[in-house]
């Protein structure tokens, strides 16, 4: 694990200098390890770390390269781990899409465009449609959540913020929600968000969304009492 480890910092420290820069092809695996004064084995073990990191991408018969490191690739596992949280933790990850999530919906009122509003007034529509069907409306939830914050133009806030909003997540507040006879009140929650984005009040929307992530965390502390106490 020592050489390993020792690999994983020399490439990413090759990275970082710019000598491996994005879309660069490194070299093949012997002249990687005598540049590196490694063992081909720690070389090969680095390599295959690095592209579960989605910092490498390693093409069968051609070479491995380094790929475009853009957040959407770099965060990708950020999902991955939110699924894995216990539920205690989940309630951490709600802090911080209350941090997050209303600055962002604040900037994209500043920065959608009347396609983007379009857009999102039809997933509103489709949300509407689909108030009793839980798994169309975390469909429909994830899509208009991502098309507001996409348009921000900020790929990491984006990639951040999709990863912190999980299928799971999602899937407990909204069967919560159902089961509560409140699916309704948080629909009409992001009717309000879509005003106040269509209205391009950036303060309103703002609020409209630290509410909106307020209730939703609400919701989740039911969910996982209701499953305590069931336990």
């Amino acid at each position: 694990m020592a050489l390993t480890d020792d690999a994983i910092a020399k490439i990413r420290s090759m990275i970082q200098s710019g000598e491996l820069p994005p879309g660069t092809r490194l070299p093949p695996e012997p002249q990687l390890a005598a540049q590196m004064g490694l063992s081909r084995s720690g070389v090969r073990e680095a390599v295959k770390v690095l592209e579960s990191a989605r910092v490498l991408d390693v093409r069968r018969g051609d070479g491995t390269y380094v790929t475009s490191l853009a957040p959407r690739l770099l965060l990708q596992g950020l999902g991955v781990a939110v699924e894995l949280l216990r539920d205690d933790t989940l309630l951490e990850v709600m802090e911080v899409r209350r941090m997050l999530e209303p600055m962002a919906t604040g900037l994209a009122a500043l920065r959608m465009t009347d396609a983007d509003l379009d857009e999102l007034g039809q997933i509103l529509q489709d949300m509407r449609a689909a108030t009793d069907d839980a798994e169309k409306l975390i469909q429909f939830d994830t899509a208009f959540h991502h098309t507001v914050v996409a348009t921000t133009g900020n790929e990491t806030l984006t990639s951040l913020l999709d990863g912190l909003s999980g299928r799971t997540l999602r899937a407990r507040v909204w069967r919560g929600l159902i089961e509560g006879d409140a699916a309704h009140q948080t629909i009409e929650e992001h009717h309000t968000i879509y005003l106040a984005l269509r209205a391009r009040d950036q303060l309103l929307a703002q609020a409209s969304a630290l509410l909106h992530v307020n209730t939703s965390e609400a919701w989740l502390r039911t969910v996982l009492a209701a499953k305590s106490t069931d336990g």
